[in-house]
């Protein structure tokens, strides 16, 4: 279990706020002992917070040329045809991932190809299981093209807690199958719109696991 760079600003800001609330507690109330494990506790309990959000598990990756494979740990919230408006302007399978705020936020490349178009939208921060949050919300777009011509677009969706969207992709990158692509702080979404003719291999519903889980296959 390794932990993720982009948590290291997060458990520093928590580290040093803890050692402040106990500074304050043993200063100002020396004969308290509650006010003590008060202050143990809420740093233990946000050490503990950070430290689980930001893992970074190390994984057997599941890989294969027709497989789409899931970017992101959560839950199947959304499987069905879409309006695609902003790259393909037409209907395309769309099937979602919601990221609660206790998953790994890792999230991977579902396919290897090349990446032909990324686009980052400021935006609001509603529920990410909201509808809207597809449109609204902060977000990224990034489209890989498969060897075979088919494209695949995914966004990363922020939620009400997430507050920075991280990706490490560009126009023109080579993208490989399950390499890390960015990252989405507390608690988001993953959006995919697919080929209407991929064969889906999951239900709503389903928990799937990001660079594991084959949500379709071409």
């Amino acid at each position: 279990m390794k932990f993720h760079k982009e948590g290291y600003a997060s458990l520093i800001l928590v580290l040093v706020f803890s050692a402040i609330i106990t500074f304050i507690a043993h200063f100002f109330f020396p004969s308290f002992a509650i006010a003590h494990w008060f202050a143990y506790l809420v740093g233990a309990f946000l050490i503990i917070t950070i430290l689980q959000f930001f893992r970074n598990p190390t994984r057997t990756f599941t890989q294969g040329e027709n497989f789409i494979i899931s970017p992101a740990d959560g839950k199947v919230v959304v499987i069905e045809e879409a309006e695609e408006p902003e790259y393909f302007k037409g209907k395309r399978l769309q099937v979602s991932v919601f990221m609660s705020p206790i998953n790994v936020h890792v999230n991977r490349y579902p396919i290897a190809g090349d990446v032909v178009f990324f686009k980052y939208h400021p935006g609001k921060f509603l529920a990410a299981w909201e509808p809207k949050s597809s449109t609204d919300n902060e977000r990224t777009t990034v489209v890989v093209k498969h060897s075979s011509g088919k494209e695949v677009l995914f966004r990363q969706i922020a939620g009400a807690l997430a507050r920075r969207i991280v990706w490490y992709c560009k126009e023109g990158d080579k993208a490989s199958q399950c390499q890390e692509m960015g990252f989405i702080k507390f608690g988001s979404r993953v959006d995919l719109f697919l080929p209407l003719d991929v064969k889906v291999k999951v239900k709503i519903g389903d928990v799937v696991k990001g660079s594991q889980t084959v949500l379709a296959e071409f």
